[in-house]
């Protein structure tokens, strides 16, 4: 039994609070609540909970201490990056403790000859970028969140971004992680070199929501600015054959740095917020960045438009210089505060499906909006078929977060109906821990289990995220749409 289970909530607290003063500064251990309040959610603000204590150590050696002495009462451990993410992944526990890596900021070292940097796990996304770009290197892996999003909870969530169609997620993009473990051991994974021998713990790491082990260290790939690059902007007068020329420039052999789209809504509200030029009058514009030298950039742009024009497209044009291209993807990186600047609530769904099927998930999507009286704001990264719909909802109006839910759910089980799957980049989290019982069956899942026994027997590392219990699938499939459909025995270890 846990100390969690023995006292109240208060004195839990009390305790915890005192023990860990002895172990970090004072102001490195926050239990009163208006400075627990800054940490009750991440990005997903519709699920909120005060944790029990946040702690923001100074060195890896006290993460080691804080887990240890975590370990050693029971007591579960949520880390934090920036609180960015989009899943409630960083949604604390109540009885358990936030361990806050925001501190651990610095850059540590930047290899040239192998283009790496050795980073820890507090260092935004942007800011490698911005400390290698006068030696021509740059960090390819660019969420849209990327001005405040840092590198551990990119590695936690395995995070994409704009120009992840050609350059890929974050899991391709780094090395060698360095962890702490549940019982407080500092374990490195993977190597400085491209590839290591054994099991593949590093891909396996990536994307483990904070389940597996709290990361202190990673080591990022580098790669080259390229020469050139330029974008091409083509509107569409409807949304399935916008859709449809994604998967016409894939199947036509060329690879863009990036191929993002977005609906007519997006498009107002994002060129009333930045003013980048777009077309309101389209029914959904393509952005699609070729790079490389200039002669092959120009060729492509060339071949790109060929498509575009066979696909139905009804305008382009390409951005005349550095500065226009950055302002049109300034605007597609801007679009999810935009949208915000017209709802008094959004709801944000990650799913991915098959580039062939945008055009008719599209049209679904509409269909849905419609029965359920919600709008619908679309905006995704097409060229690898990342849907990010955005639900809009007012959370003052009693019910319609409930119903913004359901229609959430809806395009979850329409993704995996096509051939897709629940989450892309944005990870399960709180948000579709009941659709992983869509997605997975009874022994999938108790496989995920066993994973997560073997690095956290005693299941404190951010639990009841991301895996469901198959009881809780059971209790799915009793009360959901999906009656009859899922069948999962209740086990109890599980």
């Amino acid at each position: 039994m846990s100390v969690a289970e023995k006292i109240s909530i208060r004195e839990l607290r009390n305790r915890v609070e005192g023990d860990l003063r002895q172990k970090l500064a004072r102001e490195s251990v926050l239990a009163d609540e208006e400075s627990l309040r800054p940490y009750e959610c991440d990005g997903l603000s519709a699920y909120r909970r005060l944790p029990l204590v946040v702690t923001l150590p100074d060195t890896v050696e006290q993460v080691r201490d804080v887990v240890r002495y975590c370990h050693g009462n029971g007591i579960p451990i949520v880390a934090r990056g920036a609180g960015t993410g989009l899943s409630g992944g960083a949604l604390p526990i109540e009885e358990g403790v936030i361990l806050s890596l925001a501190k651990f900021n610095k850059i540590l070292d930047v290899d040239t000859g192998n283009r790496t940097a050795l980073v820890q796990p507090g260092v935004r996304n942007l800011a490698i970028s911005e400390a290698v770009s006068h030696l021509g290197l740059y960090y390819a892996p660019d969420p849209s969140s990327q001005i405040a999003c840092t590198i551990g909870g990119n590695v936690a969530e395995n995070a994409g971004g704009l120009h992840c169609l050609k350059y890929g997620l974050t899991v391709h993009n780094i090395l060698k992680l360095k962890i702490v473990t549940v019982d407080g051991e500092l374990v490195t994974i993977g190597l400085d070199s491209l590839d290591s021998p054994g099991y593949d713990f590093l891909a396996l790491m990536t994307g483990s929501e904070g389940l597996l082990g709290i990361i202190v260290e990673v080591t990022v790939r580098l790669l080259p600015k390229p020469e050139c690059a330029k974008v091409i902007m083509a509107s569409f007068d409807d949304v399935e054959k916008a859709g449809n020329a994604v998967s016409d420039i894939i199947a036509a052999g060329i690879l863009p740095g990036g191929l993002e789209m977005m609906d007519n809504p997006a498009i107002r509200a994002t060129e009333d917020f930045v003013h980048a030029g777009y077309d309101i009058d389209a029914a959904a514009i393509l952005l699609c960045e070729v790079d490389g030298t200039p002669e092959e950039v120009d060729d492509e742009i060339e071949r790109v438009r060929r498509v575009l024009e066979a696909s139905g497209c009804i305008q382009m044009q390409v951005a005349a210089d550095d500065e226009q291209r950055q302002l049109f993807w300034s605007g597609r990186k801007a679009a999810f505060p935009a949208v915000g600047r017209i709802s008094p609530d959004y709801y944000c769904i990650d799913g991915t499906i098959p580039r062939k099927a945008l055009g008719d998930v599209l049209n679904r999507i509409e269909d849905l909006s419609s029965e359920y009286g919600l709008r619908v704001v679309n905006v995704f990264h097409a060229g690898d078929g990342n849907l990010h719909p955005l639900i809009l909802y007012d959370g003052n109006i009693e019910g319609e977060l409930e119903r913004t839910e359901q229609l959430a759910g809806k395009i979850l089980e329409m993704c995996i109906e096509v051939g897709g799957t629940i989450t892309g980049e944005h990870g399960v989290g709180m948000e579709k821990i009941d659709h992983m019982c869509v997605q997975f069956n009874a022994a999938e899942l108790t496989q995920f289990h066993a994973v997560k026994e073997a690095f956290d027997p005693g299941r404190l590392l951010n639990p009841d995220k991301a895996v469901p219990t198959l009881h809780r699938c059971a209790e799915f499939g009793a009360m959901h749409v999906h009656k009859g459909q899922l069948k999962f025995p209740e086990i109890e270890r599980f």
